[in-house]
């Protein structure tokens, strides 16, 4: 997420982007009527008529179910980057699968709103502005309601810095909901501003950066930045590097538009937003 966190469930716009980092779904048919996943996360197996609920892949069981085989399968899941950190990894594995399962990838906006049925019954809530960059890929202008994808297509580098501990998104969710109910005249002009920034972006791509550091100032005013973001968003800006944080806050990540220092305690990782969504 670049621009966007928490007023994008607001109906306003946010400004996403596919990265360089993928996850790959393999699908082969077996004889035995059972479903068997395979993964780094570990393994799965339940027959096709009875799939039990799994913490693990509650992503891939709902997505199965969409699409009842009528014979054995079994799903591998590879993928380049841990789900530990906030990388989308949830919105990656639900669009490859549903994608493997269609055996098409060619119809994306059916593709997108299958995968965001997924996402939206297993997490409760959810934009969809992770899944809208999973399928169409490059930076993504999105809104939910009502539904907007417009493509953006610009290619450049960033670099993302993980903070070392990430709260549940649903979880950091409940915390603004809360505080927005407490002042919402407050929460109500945070979001707009951050729509504000993204239609700037929209008209001028080369403000990014100037954006980015507008936000990342708003997810502070939203109470979204802990000491250990605070730290890294400080580093990034001592080589002039705009950077924000990426996700819904208090953990995960923060992204800028360069490098970050090489030496230091957190793990840092070079990326390219990628043009190509799901293939």
């Amino acid at each position: 997420m670049l621009l966007g966190e928490h007023a994008v469930l607001h109906g306003r716009r946010a400004l996403v982007c596919a990265i360089n980092k993928r996850m790959t779904v393999s699908l082969s048919q077996i004889k035995a009527p059972i479903l068997r996943i395979i993964s780094d996360l570990g393994n799965y197996e339940a027959p096709l008529g009875a799939l039990t609920d799994h913490p693990d892949f509650r992503f891939v069981l709902d997505a199965v179910r969409q699409y009842p085989p009528d014979r054995g399968i079994e799903l591998k899941i590879e993928s380049e980057f841990s789900s530990d950190i906030g990388f989308g990894s949830s919105a990656a594995v639900t669009v490859a699968v549903h994608a493997a399962l269609t055996g098409c990838a060619k119809n994306k906006m059916e593709l997108f709103k299958r995968s965001l049925v997924t996402i939206r019954r297993v997490q409760g809530r959810g934009s969809g502005a992770d899944v809208a960059a999973s399928v169409f890929g490059g930076v993504v202008a999105y809104r939910a309601e009502p539904l907007e994808i417009c493509p953006v297509r610009e290619s450049f580098p960033l670099t993302a810095v993980y903070s070392g501990s990430k709260m549940k998104t649903a979880e950091v969710i409940a915390l603004v909901e809360l505080a927005r109910t407490d002042n919402p005249e407050k929460y109500e002009r945070i979001f707009d501003e951050i729509d504000a920034s993204v239609g700037e972006v929209l008209h001028d791509f080369s403000r990014l950066g100037e954006m980015l550091g507008k936000n990342q100032k708003l997810m502070e005013e939203a109470g979204l930045c802990n000491d250990a973001l605070a730290e890294i968003i400080r580093s990034f800006q001592t080589l002039g590097v705009p950077a924000k944080i990426s996700g819904s806050g208090l953990g995960d990540c923060a992204v800028g538009l360069g490098s970050f220092p090489a030496a230091g305690k957190y793990d840092v990782y070079p990326l390219t937003v990628s043009a190509e969504g799901v293939l």
